[in-house]
């Protein structure tokens, strides 16, 4: 078995998860009351090992990402029996999940008004802030 064969299991096992997460974690929203929430799984990367899936997640708005990342992060082995569930005749064993905030799009905005501003990023780098290595 190559490496290549590997890396598509991987991909199709992260492609089953992120369908299902996004059920899943959009309607416990829902009934735990948080209306207006949006919440999308913007990427799931599996190891190689498939024990374990990194799932990164947008929330809009932005102000209730911390809060709702945090309920999401405890009620873990509740989400995971769910997709355990959902997944029992695709899957032989799932994963551990890790959830992380996806910063991607705040990014690319951040730069977009900078760029519209005065002060261009391009020129002076220093005006965005680093963005962390996950």
């Amino acid at each position: 078995m190559s490496d290549i064969e590997e890396s598509q299991r991987q991909k199709k096992i992260g492609s089953v998860l992120q369908t299902d997460l996004v059920d899943v974690l959009q309607r416990a929203a829902t009934e735990g009351g948080m209306r207006g929430v949006l919440i999308s799984v913007s990427k799931v990367k599996v190891t190689v090992d498939l024990g374990v899936a990194k799932v990164y997640l947008s929330i809009f708005p932005n102000d209730k990402a911390k809060e709702l990342l945090e309920g999401i992060k405890f009620n873990t082995p509740a989400i995971r029996h769910e997709l355990a569930q959902r997944t029992r005749h695709q899957l032989r064993r799932m994963p551990n999940l890790e959830f992380f905030i996806d910063d991607s799009l705040e990014y690319i905005d951040q730069i977009e008004k900078s760029l519209k501003g005065k002060e261009n990023p391009i020129k002076d780098p220093s005006i965005l802030e680093k963005r962390k290595k996950k």
